[in-house]
């Protein structure tokens, strides 16, 4: 039995009543699920058939409705569902945020998306522009709310400076932002939406302390390279290495908890990193050989996470210190990403996700991590302090 109860399993519970007689759209993917592990379209579609709404339209972000691709930057395409004959829009393609079109005859807008507690995570901001799209045409929108899957205490990194605004970062929130997705959605309309009608189901029994494994609801993964929820524990820093020659452990079945090079020693890398005393953490030396993405059939040396201690652990930080490291041990073999990443075409990959265009430069310079971090404190705690009034859980 679940502890935490969703917004979906509230709606549903609730026979739909926050939906009656409403035209309604609905942005979701495979992870839309009740604790019942029904998704919500078998939920919603029988519902409309029945009379409680009428379902319109549905939408879908990155990776597809229903998951299927595999990469960043592989764009989908709408169709009709062949099991219910409503048209799919997909805002991750020619289209990143709905059209006037695709939202006619719409009152309310419906988003049900399972988010993992990082700024980079594109589902965030696909719900941005789906708010702003949605409040130039009168529209409501609906959150259902879900667990940040790595709690609602701890925050981390720095905050997103607007110049380096990009999809995987459009409004300034930091790396870790310790925020349901429904909170997210509430800063949103507050700081930037303020005309648009935002409505909320928030969770019932979820506590800002709860991981997800504590919440009793079964993991099913918003994105192919997140299989199992501790992905998401080292995703707010390993993500980084996407901007890298590095591979983040794509083309294997435990990516981002996994990372290397074919020119890397996994062992002596693995001794010097613990060596560091970076808290919660521990690498274990190990060899793989990527199916698919970087160095795709190549063996390479690297090293596996273990998070010992996830109070304690620090995710962005534990991502700079590896590339510090790789940077001081294989000046020769490391490379930044260049262009182009996520539709920006200018700046480099590496900077628009942190947010800045520091954080590469005291890299480059070997500057310690303890300077590095104090960098981006009194933002951090300025955030903080302010993020009070969008949370709605203790």
């Amino acid at each position: 039995m679940a502890i935490v109860q969703t917004g979906l399993d509230i709606l549903q519970r609730q026979s739909f009543r926050h939906l009656k007689q409403r035209a309604v759209g609905l942005l979701c993917n495979q992870a839309s699920i009740n604790h019942q592990l029904i998704h919500i379209l078998d939920v919603f579609y029988p519902a409309s058939q029945q009379g409680y709404f009428s379902l319109k339209a549905i939408f879908g972000p990155q990776h597809g409705l229903w998951g299927h691709t595999q990469d960043n930057m592989i764009e989908w395409e709408g169709y009709t569902d062949p099991h219910t004959g409503i048209p799919i829009y997909s805002l991750y393609g020619q289209h990143r945020k709905p059209t006037p079109e695709m939202l006619k005859g719409l009152d309310l807008m419906v988003v049900d998306l399972q988010d993992v507690g990082a700024r980079y995570y594109t589902f965030i901001w696909t719900l941005a522009l789906v708010m702003e799209a949605c409040q130039e045409q009168g529209i409501a929108v609906l959150v259902l709310d879900r667990p940040n899957p790595i709690g609602g205490e701890q925050i981390e990194g720095p905050i997103l400076h607007m110049d380096f605004r990009s999809f995987v970062g459009l409004y300034p929130i930091p790396v870790r932002h310790g925020m349901t997705i429904a909170e997210i959605a509430r800063y949103l309309q507050q700081e930037f939406f303020p005309e648009l009608t935002l409505e909320i189901l928030p969770m019932e029994g979820w506590k800002r302390r709860y991981y997800f494994d504590d919440t009793g609801l079964t993991w099913a993964m918003p994105s192919p390279n997140v299989p199992i929820w501790e992905t998401t524990l080292v995703y707010p820093g390993m993500c980084l290495l996407e901007a890298t020659n590095l591979s983040e452990g794509r083309g294997t079945t435990r990516p981002f908890e996994i990372f290397g090079a074919p020119w890397m020693d996994g062992r002596d890398f693995a001794r010097r990193l613990n060596q560091l005393g970076l808290p919660g953490i521990f690498f274990r030396p190990v060899e793989f050989q990527p199916t698919f993405n970087k160095f795709q059939g190549d063996v390479c040396g690297g090293c596996f996470m273990h998070v010992t201690d996830r109070q304690q652990f620090k995710p962005f930080l534990t991502t700079l210190a590896i590339l510090r490291e790789t940077i001081r041990l294989y000046p020769e073999h490391f490379q930044w990403k260049s262009p182009p990443y996520e539709y920006e075409y200018e700046k480099m990959p590496f900077d628009i996700l942190v947010g800045n265009g520091d954080l590469r430069r005291q890299l480059m310079e070997q500057v310690s991590l303890e300077e590095i971090e104090a960098s981006w404190q009194s933002e951090l705690e300025a955030f903080r302090k302010r993020r009070h009034q969008w949370l709605l859980y203790d």
